[in-house]
């Protein structure tokens, strides 16, 4: 049991924790969540010992073996592998206490060093260690790159494979899905569940929290509050706390009214009956999510947009990369309402792609046919780089937009916590979050009407993760987006496309199911399998496989059938609706003498909706029933 008892801590000047109490039993999975600069980072060095605490104590058990993931890497002349295995000292020292046996030829020493190798499981331990880097995204060609050799993002990749390999009863771990994709995220989560030892995790990504976590800590008020349950089960709790004042509640009310008002746009949009189903569950679940969050900071939205063009960007025979390439031949049109989620994994070509898109990089062959009044708004992984850090706020702003007025700016940047003598401070001094923040406040003062955006949730807090979601919901125009946060794609995605050994193509499921595959992915690579190609045409009999379909065409007439009725009643609703709204809007209709035919319109248009809901219900179950039995086909 780990035990905090009436603590402070400070930073600089700043009081982070004031008279802090808090209680972790052994093999609890603890998220520990508050907003950037709230002090998550500083109570973890403290229960290290690598800072001091202002007042009180923390309670360790005797002999207690802990590992944390470090947020430097130095770049040392030392290979990724060995750099990996160093972290795990009883192996090395057991190591290098045989050499010293075999050279003296001690050999009962030997023999007792051996039995010692063993027992820590010594000898598969590089086998371990190359696990680890692979499942995070690192080719066996990197094994021997020397640290030094590697790029900030890949370090951190490093930092967290050898605070895995470290032997722990407690492991601490800060943001590890920073610089993650999502396929090296759902391997790491993997990898998470069976830890068997207690976790202590900070994290903005809800699912990823969902998934591990059985508590959850959150910073309040400078104290540390407790939560049994994961991340979802916190914001419910903390949504019921929050209904108890009048004024919250009102606003949660106002927040649950928009959330109703957007899914019931979306539903009337859906054309994919498995990503709809997919993407409306998750939306209905922001109904639940949304009034946690009501005195979030931040709030922002993107601009309106007079005119959209039904083809933003046509892409024919494409192809990108660098000395070789990773993709051609690619056709793609991205429309005006495409909301498109790149999967894939880290090398084959997502982030190129986003770059060759956005004009950054130059294609290696094709063409790419923008449409005339074609506003791109790019993100990438690094975009907090581009941003003059000797200027402030108000000035990268104006930067983007020179007609910008200073008011609306200051609106702008204000959705994003910037507010008062911030906005004139130099960027040079802001936080890795802050910087994120403005680089994104930034894409949004470009009125964009195709949005590109590459790991944007990195060094955000879960508060800001959630506006962004609520912003791109509403966004009007086009997205792509890679991202390791999957609440953010299942949220704002309609469609997914996954680029996998050199192929571009529609992926049809929905993001569980890829997560499924993933799963599988890793299984057969820990077994030494892989996935090549079965040679399908072998001993099949097509002229009975084609007898096979067409039975099964015949078997999906009747849904067919039943789906274009319903399909025409909706339409038929749609029409009364729009009707009785464009009367609602008379306001001669809200006088006295109209008070039965007004209660009369309001009456219908309450029974319509109804009917509506159902038959779209109706028509989900019947979309999903035929692309279950055409699987088959």
């Amino acid at each position: 049991m780990i035990s905090l008892i009436n603590i402070a801590v400070m930073r600089g000047q700043q009081l982070l924790l004031e008279d802090a109490s808090l209680v972790v039993n052994n093999g609890q999975r603890v998220g520990v969540i508050g907003r950037n600069g709230s002090g998550k980072t500083s109570l973890f060095k403290a229960i290290a010992g690598q800072i001091p605490l202002e007042e009180g104590a923390i309670d360790l058990p005797n002999g207690l073996r802990w590992s944390m993931m470090a947020q430097e890497t130095p770049g040392i002349d030392r290979s990724a592998l060995e750099f990996v295995l160093d972290s795990h000292q009883e192996f090395r020292r057991i190591e290098r206490a045989i050499e010293d046996a075999e050279k003296a030829h001690e050999d009962n020493k030997l023999a007792s060093l051996l039995a010692e190798m063993d027992n820590i499981n010594g000898y598969d331990i590089r086998y371990r260690a190359e696990q680890l880097l692979s499942g995070l995204g690192f080719s066996t060609s990197q094994f021997p790159n020397k640290v030094g050799s590697f790029s900030g993002g890949w370090r951190v990749r490093l930092n967290l494979a050898s605070a895995l390999m470290c032997p722990s009863d407690l492991l601490m771990l800060d943001e590890p899905t920073n610089h993650l994709d999502l396929e090296a995220t759902v391997w790491l989560e993997q990898w998470l569940r069976r830890y068997d030892g207690t976790l202590l995790l900070i994290s903005h990504d809800r699912t990823f929290l969902d998934s591990v976590t059985s508590h959850i800590v959150s910073f309040d008020n400078k104290k540390l509050e407790s939560y049994k349950g994961n991340y979802s089960a916190y914001e419910k709790l903390r949504a019921e706390k929050m209904a108890l004042q009048q004024a919250m509640y009102e606003k949660q009310q106002k927040r649950r009214s928009e959330i109703e008002d957007f899914v019931r746009r979306f539903r009337a949009k859906a054309t994919k009956a498995k990503q709809a189903q997919s993407r409306l569950k998750e939306l209905n679940k922001m109904q639940d999510i949304a009034p946690a969050h009501v005195d979030s900071p931040f709030r922002f939205e993107f601009f309106k947009m007079d005119y959209l063009p039904s083809v933003l960007l046509q892409v024919e025979d494409l192809g990108i990369g660098f000395d070789t390439p990773l993709l051609s031949g690619v056709d793609w049109s991205l429309l005006s309402d495409s909301r498109i989620g790149l999967l894939g994994f880290n090398g084959s070509g997502k982030s190129t792609m986003l770059k060759v898109l956005s004009g950054q990089l130059r294609q290696l062959a094709g063409a790419m046919l923008p449409a005339k009044k074609l506003k791109i708004g790019y993100y990438a992984q690094h975009q907090v780089d581009e941003l003059n850090m000797q200027a402030t706020p108000l000035q990268e702003l104006r930067s983007v937009d020179a007609g910008l007025s200073e008011q609306d700016a200051r609106d702008i940047l204000g959705g994003f916590d910037f507010r008062g003598v911030r906005v004139d401070e130099v960027i040079s001094n802001f936080s890795g979050g802050e910087k994120a923040r403005l680089a994104l406040a930034k894409v949004v003062t470009g009125r964009p009407n195709l949005l590109l955006l590459d790991e944007p949730t990195n060094h955000l807090d879960l508060e800001m993760v959630h506006a962004l979601t609520v912003a791109l919901q509403e966004y009007e125009g086009a997205l792509v987006i890679v991202s390791h946060d999957r609440h953010l794609l299942a949220n704002t995605v309609d469609e997914f496309y996954s680029i996998h050994q050199g192929n571009f193509t529609q992926f049809e499921g929905d993001l569980g199911e890829y997560e499924k595959w993933l799963v599988k992915e890793y299984a057969q690579l820990s077994v030494g399998g892989n996935s090549a190609d079965l040679d399908e045409g072998a001993g099949i009999d097509k002229k009975k496989l084609r007898q096979e379909a067409a039975a099964k065409r015949i078997q999906l007439a009747p849904l067919r059938q039943a789906a274009k009725k319903i399909e025409k009643e909706i339409e038929k609703i749609q029409k009364e609706l729009e009707s009785i709204e464009s009367s609602l809007a008379d306001e001669s209709l809200y006088i006295e003498s109209n008070k039965s035919m007004l209660t009369k319109l309001l009456q219908n248009q309450g029974r319509l909706k109804t009917t509506l809901n159902d038959k779209e219900d109706k028509w989900f179950e019947l979309e999903t029933e035929m692309e279950s039995a055409a699987q088959d086909i």
